[in-house]
């Protein structure tokens, strides 16, 4: 594969400089990359290009796993292929999903088509179009205090398998910004109250189908009250006695290091 353009690029149409394909083999929810397509009979979706090489989305039946078989999921696939390329599997695992879960319309029940010019099902019937569903989450990293003394909110997960402590998360309500949301998480959370809501950067999150949107705020008051529902325990950490973090793989991770490395203007 032709990697000089290190993006992935989603697209609807292969572009006419495709000289190479490359296909996500997508076996539940796992998944294999590899040269050779699928079954003529499969599903088989454009997800965009990777400098001159057409990428697609396979879904593979239950049952019909090949030989060469999917051994990873997303997490596990992380670190081991380049982030072009994590992108694309994860883009194939989420429009996979989708075209599993939209055959039929979600209003009169007719079986769908795929769109001519979107990325979506239309319904014959009743013209309903279905676009792939993708959630947004804010992701916060809330901190208190100045220069050496500056101390970082963060909190284990009630469901967390591990005592890993990452940042503040949840999904954004409808009706609402992203920057109350910060705030309204952070409250409902943890009860505290913050201030200079302040955005750093995003992610794709294929777990199922968000996009995560990295925050910094500030405390302004109140003490830390976990929602027993959602946080297990949460502390106030300095730079030099962090616990155990979230790894590379997600924007919880680059909120951190660039606090903890004085990145922040």
């Amino acid at each position: 594969m032709n990697t000089s353009n290190p993006f992935f690029r989603p697209s609807l149409h292969p572009t006419e400089d495709a000289s190479q394909h490359r296909y996500i083999h997508v076996v539940g929810s796992k998944v294999f990359i590899d040269d050779r397509p699928a079954d003529t009979e499969w599903n088989c979706l454009f997800l965009g290009m990777h400098g001159d090489t057409a990428c697609w989305g396979i879904d593979v039946p239950k049952g019909e796993d090949p030989a060469y078989g999917a051994d990873y999921d997303l997490r596990s696939l992380y670190g081991m292929v380049s982030e072009a390329e994590w992108a694309m599997a994860g883009r194939a695992v989420q429009l996979v999903e989708w075209s599993r879960t939209h055959r039929f319309c979600g209003r009169c029940g007719t079986q769908t088509r795929m769109a001519d010019n979107d990325r979506a099902f239309v319904c014959p019937s009743c013209a309903l179009m279905s676009f792939p569903r993708l959630a947004p989450a804010i992701i916060t990293l809330v901190t208190r205090g100045e220069g050496d003394d500056e101390q970082a909110l963060l909190a284990r997960g009630a469901q967390f398998p591990v005592p890993m402590f990452s940042c503040l998360a949840g999904f954004v309500e409808a009706g609402e910004n992203l920057e109350q949301a910060v705030v309204r998480e952070v409250e409902e959370e943890v009860g505290l109250a913050v201030e200079s809501v302040q955005y750093v950067g995003s992610q794709p999150w294929p777990f199922p189908h968000s996009i995560m949107l990295g925050f910094r705020a500030r405390w302004v008051s109140g003490d830390i009250v976990c929602d027993p529902a959602e946080i297990a325990e949460a502390h106030w950490y300095s730079r030099d006695d962090l616990p155990m973090i979230p790894p590379g793989i997600s924007i919880a991770r680059r909120l951190i290091d660039d606090w903890v490395f004085r990145r922040y203007q």
